[in-house]
């Protein structure tokens, strides 16, 4: 019997073939005696209409199922190839798979290197940005307005970071800068699922309204200021990061309340954003678990 657990999830009855798909796993993922003809038609239903993005990747995907499995459509894994975890947690979590060849991978895939997995998702979800103003009020976090970044690598390596480190959100631009894709979410390698991102018209008018909120304002800058391990930090706080070479844009510039940079003893080089996002909410959260933060009335 199949009995649908939501419109794009699946749930697979842990009958005796489940336990010998599952014993199977133990060692790698082999799943070609497995019926997958009532599977076939019922995803076909469970996507009809919706729209998809893919993920690839053993971390990503494991990831994904863990923690958002109702956003995945459809999950593919490669024939003789070890994939136990995922063939356990999809299993646990009433989520079926079809095993496909490594060359209906690639046909499928491209270049794209997907260690044996690819799952189809639901598009992206954006946090509304009066939710992310809600919670930086709180004090349960702190807001990362990315300023014109538009290389998906970046913006995925931000995205992993700061989920590590807790206590942030992201706020993107829908014009200039880089939205949620493919590639986002596979340098992300999960990330996603455990960071707030918000995607607005126009960061300079949301930066507004957090000011007049009583939200303090600093931007990640490089040469002249002071370095932000030594900073006085206020708040409820936001951080403003620009993209590499051109940095924050002037007219943003202006409606910060301060401004801190990263100390390099080094080559007078620059960090790419990435790294520079990450260094300042380390600091941020040091400051935080440090109480050496202003709380601001």
């Amino acid at each position: 019997m199949w009995l649908f657990l939501s419109e794009c999830c699946l749930l697979w009855p842990r009958n005796n073939a489940t336990q010998r798909t599952l014993k199977r796993a133990e060692g790698t993922c082999n799943t070609e005696n497995t019926d997958l003809s009532v599977l076939k038609s019922f995803s076909a239903l469970s996507v009809a209409g919706k729209k998809f993005m893919r993920l690839y990747g053993k971390n990503p995907i494991l990831e994904r199922i863990k923690t958002a499995p109702e956003t995945i459509q459809r999950l593919y894994l490669q024939k003789r190839t070890d994939l136990s975890a995922i063939v356990r947690e999809a299993a646990d979590r009433g989520l079926v798979f079809e095993s496909v060849d490594k060359a209906w991978l690639i046909r499928e895939c491209g270049k794209v290197h997907t260690q044996g997995v690819m799952a189809e998702v639901e598009e992206f979800k954006y946090t509304p940005f009066s939710e992310i103003l809600s919670a930086c009020l709180d004090g349960k976090e702190v807001p990362i307005f990315l300023d014109g970044v538009t290389d998906p690598q970046n913006l995925g390596a931000v995205i992993r970071n700061i989920a590590c480190l807790g206590g942030f959100s992201i706020v993107i631009s829908e014009h200039g800068s880089v939205h949620v894709n493919e590639t986002v979410l596979r340098v992300a390698n999960g990330g996603e699922n455990h960071i707030r991102i918000a995607h607005v018209p126009n960061i300079s008018e949301k930066i507004r309204k957090a000011k007049k909120e009583g939200i303090w304002i600093i931007g990640a800058v490089a040469g002249d200021a002071n370095d932000i391990s030594g900073t006085d930090l206020n708040f409820p706080l936001a951080v403003v990061v620009g993209a590499e070479g051109g940095g924050i844009r002037p007219g943003l510039q202006k409606q910060l309340d301060s401004s801190a940079s990263l100390a390099m003893r080094g080559a007078s080089l620059s960090y790419n954003v990435a790294v520079a996002a990450t260094l300042f909410c380390y600091e941020i959260n040091r400051h935080r678990e440090h109480g050496a933060g202003v709380e601001r009335k």
